[in-house]
């Protein structure tokens, strides 16, 4: 081998290595914020979260997320299902405040991902209210694209992005 060749050679597994090892590392989540979300006319509410463990996305476990399809703030499919095991949840703990937070992927303005973040909340609160739930239990807040779970531009990412997270606040 040249020694030419050989340099690159052991260029490129620096390379390799460097990156390796450095990659992302994980940033702690801040449940102290007190940034305010948006509900209906205006009312706000501090964003603290009640440490429950967050099993999918951001939502509160044993709840989980409900995902949506591009440009749209129906509850279809499969989802039915979560939303449903998510009711059952809530309604068996009429102690625990909810609240559902809208969130967009990155496509689109961001005025236009809050308005549709907010149809999203709205859409699982009137989903949840007509199971059964009993609405003084539920807030919501759109954070549009602001809270993304994944930075790719790809369609898995998108979708991991196109959802609802249920938090209990405290």
């Amino acid at each position: 081998m040249s020694s030419k060749k050989m340099l690159n050679f052991v260029m490129l597994a620096f390379l390799a290595l460097g990156v390796s090892l450095t990659g992302c590392s994980k940033k702690a989540a801040d449940t102290t914020s007190q940034v305010t979300g948006t509900e209906g006319a205006g009312a706000s509410e501090p964003l603290e979260t009640e440490d429950s463990g967050i099993m999918e996305g951001r939502t509160s476990g044993p709840m989980v997320p409900v995902y949506f399809e591009f440009d749209s703030s129906s509850i279809t499919g499969e989802q039915v299902q979560r939303i449903e095991t998510n009711a059952d949840f809530i309604k068996k703990n009429p102690d625990l405040k909810i609240r559902i937070e809208g969130n967009c992927d990155p496509r689109g303005t961001q005025e236009y991902n809050i308005a549709l973040g907010e149809r999203r909340a709205q859409s699982a609160k009137t989903y949840l209210i007509n199971l059964g739930v009993n609405s003084n239990q539920l807030t919501t807040v759109s954070f549009g694209e602001e809270k993304l779970l994944l930075f790719g531009h790809d369609e898995i990412s998108w979708a991991q992005n196109r959802r609802d997270d249920f938090v209990i606040v405290k």
